[in-house]
C-alpha cells in the first residue's frame, strides 16, 4: 500500500486554514471568498441610488430617515478562485534524497488541499505530457469540493517524473488554457536551460497571482563528493568529466546561491512570491511558517 501523501494530523491542521487572495476572485461560479460583483452575501459593500424595480428589502430605511433620499445596500458576491498547480515531472525532479518530486507533490497535495476545503476550483497541470498518465492527469484537470479530497490525493500518487521539460511552454500554455486567471503555484526546480522568465511573466501578463516554490535537493544545495567525477545531465544524456576538488565547493555554493538569488530577484520584481525549499524541508516549515508569514495560507 502505497504512503499516504499527507498524515492525519497535517490534514487537520491544514483544514484551519485557506489560500489568501491578493487579487479578488472573478470566477463567475460561486465559492467562499469575495469578488468584485455584488450579489446576496451578508459582507456589505457599497451604496447606490435607488431605481424604480429594485428590490425594497436591500432598501436602507435609515438611511432614507436621515437623508430623505432612497438607497440600496450591495453586498459582496462569493465566488470561488480558480487555483493552477504546475508540477514540474522532468526527469531532473527524480533527483535527491528525499526525492524532489516526491516533495514537490506532497506541497501540491497540501496546498490543493487547502483550496479543496475552502471549495475552490483546483487544476494541477505536470509537465512534461505523458500518454501514459492521460486518466489520472484528466482527472486532476478540475477537481472541486472538500469530498474530491481522496481522489486528488490519489491521482497525485499516479504521476511520475521523467524526460525533458519545456518550463517556459508549460507555464505560457497554462496562462493561455486557463478560462479565468486566479492563484498559480508554480512548483520546480527551475533548471531548464531555457530559463524561466518567459514562462512566469506569461502568468503575471494574465493576471495571475504566482507563488513559485523552488525545490532543490540537499545534495544540490550543498554537495559533499569530490574528486574525479563524470557528470549526466538527467534530462539530456549530456555527459561532462570533472575535476573537483574541496576547494571548490565553496565556488560551488556561491554559484547555487547566486542563481537562487536572480531569480528571486526576478520574481519580487514582478510581485511574485518566492519560496527556496530543500526537498528535505519539513512539510510544517515550508506550509505553517513560511507560506503563512508570506500571507499564502492565512
Amino acid at each position: 500500500m502505497a504512503t499516504p501523501l499527507l498524515s492525519a494530523e497535517l490534514l487537520r491542521r491544514l483544514e484551519q486554514f485557506q489560500l489568501l487572495a491578493q487579487r479578488r476572485a472573478k470566477s463567475a461560479a460561486r465559492g467562499e471568498r469575495r469578488s468584485r460583483a455584488r450579489g446576496q452575501s451578508v459582507e456589505f459593500a457599497d451604496y447606490r441610488n435607488y431605481v424604480a424595480g429594485d428590490d425594497l428589502r436591500y432598501l436602507d430605511w435609515n438611511l432614507y430617515g436621515r437623508l430623505d433620499r432612497l438607497f440600496l445596500k450591495l453586498y459582496e458576491e462569493e465566488r470561488e478562485l480558480p487555483v493552477r498547480i504546475f508540477l514540474d515531472a522532468s526527469e531532473s525532479m527524480t533527483f535527491g534524497e528525499p526525492v524532489k518530486f516526491d516533495f514537490a507533490r506532497q506541497v501540491a497535495a497540501a496546498v490543493g488541499y487547502v483550496a479543496l476545503c475552502g471549495f475552490d476550483r483546483v487544476s494541477v497541470v505536470p509537465f512534461p505530457h505523458r500518454a501514459g498518465e492521460a486518466l489520472a492527469r484528466g482527472a486532476l484537470r478540475t477537481v472541486r469540493g472538500r469530498k474530491s479530497a481522496l481522489t486528488f490525493f490519489q491521482h497525485l500518487q499516479q504521476l511520475t517524473a521523467s524526460g525533458p521539460a519545456s518550463l517556459n511552454e508549460a507555464l505560457r500554455r497554462g496562462a493561455i488554457e486557463a478560462r479565468q486567471a486566479g492563484l498559480a503555484l508554480v512548483l520546480s526546480d527551475f533548471l531548464d536551460p531555457a530559463g524561466y522568465e518567459a514562462g512566469l511573466t506569461a502568468l503575471v501578463a494574465r493576471g495571475f497571482q504566482v507563488d513559485a516554490v523552488h525545490v532543490l535537493a540537499p545534495e544540490e544545495l550543498s554537495p559533499t563528493t569530490f574528486g574525479d567525477l563524470r557528470l549526466v545531465d538527467a534530462e539530456t544524456g549530456g555527459q561532462q568529466e570533472v575535476t573537483f576538488g574541496r576547494y571548490r565547493l565553496a565556488a560551488y555554493r556561491q554559484t547555487v546561491s547566486n542563481y537562487c538569488q536572480r531569480l528571486r530577484e526576478f520574481c519580487a520584481a514582478r510581485g511574485i512570491n518566492y519560496f527556496l525549499a530543500s526537498s528535505a524541508t519539513p512539510l510544517e516549515e515550508l506550509l505553517l511558517r513560511q507560506l503563512r508569514a508570506a500571507e499564502v495560507l492565512g
